[in-house]
């Protein structure tokens, strides 16, 4: 057996969350968030978000690489960089139910991802690259209105379990940064999709109410994102655009939050890329790039995501 070594393991701790907060070169950064945005950017776009399915069970899987390096608060690169792999599948069950005039529908989703971040001068941090769980998403409730002249209407709410398979509180054996956050979110959601002539106009917003890691004591601040798609169906084949938005609203807070001028501080992101679909059967695939326009205080990326949703009846 390999003898536990205390230090160590408080030097891999230290190290892991001085990654998270940025902390480069020993210099104290501006920073936003612990770690992770609770919603991952760009995943939703290309759906038409506000309305729900027919009735009955459905199966979701986002394979989304991401290529980023940080910003700082000034909107300059640092010299930290990460490449990640994340999956995420979701189980839908549109329930055929409805409530308050609304059709409702349930969801399920565990991520999984694969992370590897280096920082230039650290080679402690080369190769560390690993796969890990996130939090585990609920989504106990989905209402969904059609309204008149092809307006849909949705809202529902998101729980994030704090139950990652490593967080910045509990690093991997080996390095690096944790696969998920090390707190729970709740973050309620509104959609609003215009469905007509073949066009699908959508805003998918969510908005994040972050608790504060117990071990650390840091609270990642209220964070608004949102998901955009602008897109026609032709035939078998859909074409146009998806962005995305990451705004943080409230600063971080606790010991380890970094001081941060009022108005300063906080993540912002908008990314935009072109959307490609097509449909074989009752089997619908997608694609997005998309990279960053604009990044303060978060990982400026470019990104790659291929969704598959399939009818299980």
């Amino acid at each position: 057996m390999l003898a536990f070594d205390h230090r160590k393991n408080t030097r891999v701790l230290t190290l892991c969350i001085t990654i998270a907060l940025g902390l480069l070169s020993g210099t104290r950064q501006a920073q936003a968030m612990e770690l992770w945005e609770p919603h991952l950017p760009g995943l939703d776009s290309g759906l038409a978000g506000a309305a729900l399915p027919p009735e009955g069970l459905y199966g979701v899987v986002n394979s989304y690489w991401a290529h980023g390096t940080k910003f700082d608060n000034a909107g300059n690169k640092t010299s930290l960089t990460l490449d990640a792999l994340i999956v995420v599948p979701v189980v839908l069950w549109s329930t055929g139910v409805k409530v308050l005039g609304a059709d409702y529908a349930v969801a399920l989703s565990q991520p999984y991802d694969y992370t590897n971040v280096k920082l230039a001068g650290e080679s402690t941090l080369s190769n560390n690259g690993h796969w890990g769980s996130f939090n585990t998403v609920l989504v106990p409730g989905i209402l969904s209105w059609t309204l008149p002249n092809a307006l849909y209407l949705k809202t529902s709410l998101l729980a994030l379990l704090n139950n990652a398979s490593s967080s910045p509180s509990n690093p991997p054996a080996n390095g690096g940064v944790g696969a998920g956050n090390g707190f729970s979110s709740w973050m309620p959601e509104l959609a609003v999709s215009w469905l007509k002539d073949n066009w699908n106009i959508t805003a998918d917003m969510y908005y994040s109410f972050n608790n504060k890691n117990k071990d650390t004591g840091y609270k990642t601040g209220q964070i608004f994102e949102a998901d955009y798609t602008a897109m026609k169906t032709m035939g078998k084949w859909g074409a146009g655009l998806g962005a995305y938005q990451v705004y943080q609203v409230t600063s971080d807070t606790g010991p380890l939050a970094a001081d941060c001028e009022q108005s300063g501080c906080k993540a912002r992101r908008f990314g935009i890329g072109p959307l490609v679909s097509y449909q074989f059967g009752g089997l619908n695939l997608s694609a997005q790039y998309a990279r960053d326009l604009s990044t303060r205080n978060a990982m400026g990326a470019q990104i790659f995501n291929v969704r598959m949703i399939v009818p299980f009846q």
